[in-house]
């Protein structure tokens, strides 16, 4: 199985997926990663363009990843891009990667590059029935990402509702912190969203709610049966 996360900054992948990743690619799958913006402008903790870069490799290949995609859209402005760039790029993405499952934002993430992220992403896994020649997408699924996910101010979209958990276990919790650690100025102390304490209880609760022993949570959306 092939996997393609498409998140709009470093870290993302991390957050929303980096159990799920680990465990994807120790099992023998092939697991790409497509940032759409890799500055450091709009950090709270800024670090330079060259730290982020290098702490982003460091921290996906830690985890397995296989290839990166790596975007220049603004940092907390990509409103003001053209939907079609933001399209564009996620499907130049797709056609090389070739994956089974698309993995993105969900839009009604609190941030507003993840509901450009999500709303571009939407838009570019259609490719396949576009261009019959690109290897057709099996299914398209939303993550959820500490900090941003779990507030969804804006009641006029549909929360996030998660349909399938991927058991990662402890290890895989602590996998995931540790690429998180990998990233400067990331990481919070309890009781922030991006703390160890509530990366590991929301993995607990995850894992909970489907009788798993720790897990990620993952909407899908589309699924070809």
């Amino acid at each position: 199985m092939k996997y393609l996360l498409v998140v709009a900054h470093p870290d993302d992948e991390v957050l929303g997926a980096g159990a799920s990743i680990k465990k994807w690619a120790s099992e023998g799958n092939t697991v790409d990663v497509c940032i759409m913006c890799t500055e450091a402008k709009a950090r709270a903790f800024r670090p330079s363009d060259g730290e982020l870069e290098d702490d982003t490799h460091k921290a996906i290949k830690s985890l397995g990843v296989d290839r990166i995609y790596e975007g220049t859209f603004p940092n907390i402005e990509m409103n003001t891009v053209p939907h079609l760039k933001l399209v564009q790029f996620i499907e130049s993405a797709i056609r090389e990667s070739e994956p089974d499952i698309v993995i993105t934002h969900h839009p009604a993430d609190t941030n507003n590059d993840h509901l450009q992220t999500s709303m571009a992403c939407q838009e570019a896994v259609r490719l396949p029935q576009r261009q019959p020649a690109v290897k057709r997408i099996k299914e398209f699924w939303y993550m959820e990402v500490p900090s941003c996910t779990e507030w969804k101010i804006n009641n006029a979209l549909a929360s996030f509702n998660p349909n399938c958990f991927v058991k990662v276990g402890l290890a895989g919790v602590e996998a995931k912190i540790a690429a998180l650690d990998m990233y400067r100025g990331v990481m919070r102390p309890y009781p922030h969203p991006r703390s160890a304490e509530y990366i590991t209880g929301l993995a607990a609760y995850r894992g909970g709610q489907w009788g798993l022993n720790y897990a990620e949570a993952f909407e899908v959306v589309v699924r070809e049966y």
